[in-house]
């Protein structure tokens, strides 16, 4: 009768058996263990994985530039409705105002005078919370052409390239889409001296970057 006998790694042993076998074994295991808690706390994070970089865009602006409008049913019978641009988010943005009518004065003359003093205006307290501001000169004035002057100019106290150019660029969006500025989205603008005026356009690059002087209009 034939003896047993114990087999190592000759014939009879199983392939991969032995020391070095389980220690790669342990280190599979420690490996798949390590990947799961990682999957674990993405889940948990709420976060996907992507294999690409993920380009969200801008943080959205907590900033609204929108009020609730002008209450019209309230308006006293001498009034009106106008549009004016204030500063909001380093852009330009209209808001509504509801105003008294100046009877002196011609009828741009008088538009001219009314916006400038809404421009002037410290914003409401509603304003203030949608991010309006404005940079208007609280002292500036405008008064009508002068002699020799292209018709429907404006005069301000104030040569307008010495404004800050958010000012020059409110004042040239209000009085170009109202009854004081001139044809083609543009106002007259000149100053208290000699300087011929100047035709000021009024873009959506005037709008989107009003830190930017507004353009001339090409004579």
């Amino acid at each position: 009768m034939r003896s047993e006998r114990s087999y190592g790694a000759g014939r009879g042993a199983r392939p991969g058996g032995g020391p070095a076998a389980g220690a790669r074994a342990g280190r599979a295991a420690a490996a798949f263990g390590a990947a799961v808690v990682c999957v674990a706390l993405a889940a948990g994070c709420g976060i996907r994985s992507t294999s690409v970089p993920v380009d969200a865009g801008a943080a959205p602006s907590r900033v609204p530039c929108r009020t609730s409008g002008t209450d019209t049913g309230n308006r006293p019978p001498d009034s009106l409705t106008v549009q004016v641009y204030l500063v909001c988010a380093s852009q330009l943005a209209p808001v509504e105002r509801t105003v008294e009518v100046d009877g002196s004065g011609s009828d741009r003359l008088r538009v001219a005078r009314t916006l400038l003093a809404q421009l002037r205006q410290k914003p409401s307290d509603e304003e203030q919370r949608a991010g309006f501001s404005t940079l208007v000169p609280a002292d500036l004035r405008v008064g009508g052409a002068r002699a020799g002057d292209p018709q429907g100019t404006l005069r301000l106290s104030e040569q307008p390239e010495d404004l800050p150019a958010e000012a020059l660029a409110q004042l040239v969006c209000s009085y170009a889409e109202s009854d004081a500025g001139g044809s083609g989205g543009s106002a007259l603008l000149g100053g208290p001296g000699a300087y011929e005026p100047r035709d000021y356009l009024c873009t959506s690059e005037t709008k989107s970057r009003p830190t930017e002087a507004p353009t001339p209009k090409a004579s």
